[in-house]
């Protein structure tokens, strides 16, 4: 069980009605809970989505989406992947 306090967690996907979330402490997965996605923010029913998630005695108790977090992981992700996806140069040049 999470002690009680606020943590960051990712959806992670969507099983049919329900919000998969990585919770994270420090960056690292620490959980995965599994949850009605009617009980997310709007704005963060979406695969990426960052959230912070306060828990009480193992429950969710407030849940709050990260718009800025979410758009810097993106963003991030999105440059590692340009420059994994550029070509080294060949031997002529």
């Amino acid at each position: 069980m999470l002690d009680d306090g606020s943590y960051t967690a990712v959806v992670d996907r969507f099983e049919g009605d329900q919000a998969v979330l990585l919770i994270e402490d420090d960056g690292e997965t620490i959980d995965e809970r599994v949850l009605d996605g009617e009980r997310l923010p709007e704005a963060g029913r979406h695969a990426d989505a960052v959230l912070k998630v306060t828990f009480v005695d193992g429950d969710v108790k407030e849940i709050n989406y990260e718009a800025d977090e979410t758009e810097a992981r993106s963003e991030r992700a999105q440059s590692r992947f340009d420059r994994l996806s550029r070509r080294p140069p060949d031997d002529d040049g």
